[in-house]
């Protein structure tokens, strides 16, 4: 059986992959629509994938079916709580930009206050302001919703080995690190954007990820390892929670921009990678 120390060192790999979403920022600051809707509809198959075979079906054969759909839907409600009492912005377009990518093109006149314009002169460097500020709000508030996300990630990750299956585990970190790069990006820019450092950027970004998952796995190992059946349901409920983000956060935020078909294809081959993932380090 996987030791503790290894499980840890495996979530904090796949946590850290969120740092990978940085590394872009290094060139750019600006992605085109088409391109982020289907990073999001990729990482969200994937995510579904792991949640069905890596999660779901093993938690099937050693538990019951009830086990499982109590975990499934307490890891959703989990999800939805969890959003509800840590408040972020979701992953979206803003207006005609990328909410957290490119920024809407203000016009020559800037805003000091709240609905309140300012004249035509100096209007710029106020409007600079005013955009750094919002910038490192989104920076911080998208932070909040990965490191939320991660939670029930490193669960499913800790959980996973758990159950004494190493290639299972092995799967599902696979899985989420692929997943955790859309979402470091979409946290890195609006940081770089307001003038963050490059390397305090990329470090924030793979902090993020890089602390709560490895934590997270950790609990969710120590508590299957002790508790004894308790695979069946603990298995159900980091996939509800993973379900849950897929659809409270990556579906919308991937459609309404015009490329619906190209994030729904993605999905499609990420849970199709997740399959054949799954099945090659299952044999």
């Amino acid at each position: 059986m996987t030791s503790l120390g290894e499980v840890v060192l495996v979530a904090a790999l796949a946590g850290c992959a969120t740092g990978l979403g940085a590394l872009p920022t290094l060139v750019t600051d600006r992605v085109s629509h088409r391109v982020y809707d289907g990073a999001l509809g990729l990482a969200g198959g994937i995510m579904v994938g792991a949640a069905v075979f890596a999660l779901v079906l093993p938690g099937l054969e050693l538990g019951s079916p009830l086990e499982v759909v109590a975990g499934v839907l307490l890891g959703g409600a989990f999800l939805l709580v969890a959003n509800a009492v840590f408040p972020h912005v979701h992953l979206r377009f803003r207006g005609e930009a990328l909410e957290g990518t490119a920024i809407a093109e203000e016009s020559t006149v800037g805003v000091d206050e709240p609905g309140r314009p300012t004249e035509a002169t100096g209007g710029e460097e106020t409007e600079s302001r005013v955009d750094d500020r919002d910038n490192l709000r989104r920076a911080a508030l998208v932070g909040s919703a990965v490191t939320i996300h991660n939670v029930p990630e490193g669960l499913a990750v800790g959980i996973a080995f758990a159950s004494g299956e190493t290639a299972l585990g092995i799967a599902i970190a696979t899985a989420i690190a692929i997943q955790n790069v859309p979402d470091g990006f979409a946290m890195a820019v609006p940081a770089a954007r307001a003038g963050l450092s490059r390397s305090k950027t990329v470090l924030y970004t793979t902090v993020s990820g890089g602390v709560p998952e490895p934590i997270a796995a950790a609990a969710g190992f120590a508590l299957v390892a002790v508790v004894t059946g308790l695979f069946p349901i603990a298995a159900g409920f980091a996939a509800g929670a993973m379900i849950a983000v897929v659809f409270r956060e990556l579906v919308p935020s991937s459609h309404g921009h015009g490329y619906a078909d190209t994030a729904t294809a993605t999905f499609v081959l990420g849970f199709a990678i997740m399959l054949v993932v799954d099945t090659v380090l299952a044999v």
